[in-house]
């Protein structure tokens, strides 16, 4: 018993299944605040974003001929400054409190982990996507990049997947190309098609 009449603890190690003194290491405080406000990461981004389009739409050279009401300036400068507006009021909401509400979908177990299976799929096809369009053309690889795409996501239809991937890499070659003046490469079939 202490002088004054309380029971005394001994004194004993810290260990580490106990918890620590809110006076832990100076350290501990920024990143448990860092961890509740996350979402300033996701600010900071924005905001670095919008910098950059405003700088690159700003520093653009524009020929007089392509000057009138609505420049190639205009939606670049519209893009950056709303972007730089989101990333200052989505600061200020988690400044204030804010927090984004966990993602609920109606068929989706948010306890299982990610389909990292799935996620690799879909880059190497993305990644072979773009490294075949300039030899292959955009027809071959269009429809590489379709056909895999579904492949990774699920579809095991063999024989009818090809031919849909083909089908519609084909239309979207020509609507591009054709119909909208977007230029792209047709590889060996450019003289075919």
């Amino acid at each position: 018993m202490s002088p004054t009449g309380t029971p005394e603890t001994p004194n004993k190690p810290h260990t580490a299944t106990e918890p620590r003194a809110a006076s832990g290491t100076p350290d501990s405080g920024a990143r448990s605040w860092l961890r509740e406000h996350s979402e300033i990461g996701v600010g900071l981004l924005l905001l670095v974003l919008g910098v950059l389009v405003l700088t690159d739409a700003l520093t653009m050279n524009v020929d007089i001929a392509q000057r009138g009401p609505v420049g190639p300036k205009t939606v670049p400068v519209v893009v950056g400054v709303g972007l730089i507006v989101v990333a200052v009021l989505l600061t200020l909401d988690v400044l204030r409190g804010g927090r984004g509400e966990a993602e609920g979908g109606e068929d989706i177990d948010l306890a299982e982990p990610s389909d990292w299976r799935t996620v690799l799929l879909l880059a190497g096809v993305f990644l072979g996507n773009a490294v075949l369009i300039g030899p292959l053309g955009f027809p071959v690889s269009g429809a590489l990049l379709f056909w895999g795409s579904a492949y990774a996501l699920g579809s095991r239809h063999y024989h009818r997947d090809p031919l849909i991937a083909a089908g519609l890499a084909l239309v979207t070659y020509f609507v591009f190309n054709n119909l909208l003046g977007v230029p792209l490469p047709g590889g060996p079939l450019m003289g075919v098609l």
